[in-house]
């Protein structure tokens, strides 16, 4: 996130049951991705009117989010926090997002492996 977006909303630990992977097994069966979200936005103009129109509705977020995710198989989670994050970025009026894909379990012997993104509408496809 840049120095000047003083607000964020966030959304944390949206489970996500999908399919998702490489290997022949992963195409046969959902496992559960874990998704963290932080998006800037200006707070102000909903804490004045305390209006939900005014607001960025991390409901609505978290419905379009999961229903892209799971609208169809996917092999890498990369994938899937690149697709969140434009998403968010295309739909949401967002100007940056962070988006962490955490898939529990992918390796033996760890917690859980993640992929963090950081997009912004002013990052250029051009580097």
């Amino acid at each position: 996130m840049e120095q000047a977006d003083i607000d964020v909303v966030s959304i944390e630990g949206l489970s996500v049951d999908t399919i998702i992977g490489v290997y022949d097994w992963e195409k046969e069966k959902k496992q559960t991705l874990t998704l963290d979200i932080q998006m800037s936005w200006d707070n102000q103009a909903a804490a004045k009117s305390d209006n939900l129109n005014d607001a960025l509705d991390y409901a609505l977020v978290s419905e379009k989010v999961t229903q892209w995710v799971t609208e169809k198989p996917r092999q890498l989670i990369e994938t899937v926090a690149e697709g969140v994050a434009s998403l968010i970025l295309n739909e949401f009026g967002v100007q940056n997002v962070e988006v962490k894909v955490s898939k529990p379990g992918a390796v033996p012997n760890a917690a859980n492996v993640a992929v963090t993104v950081r997009r912004s509408v002013f990052d250029s496809p051009f580097g």
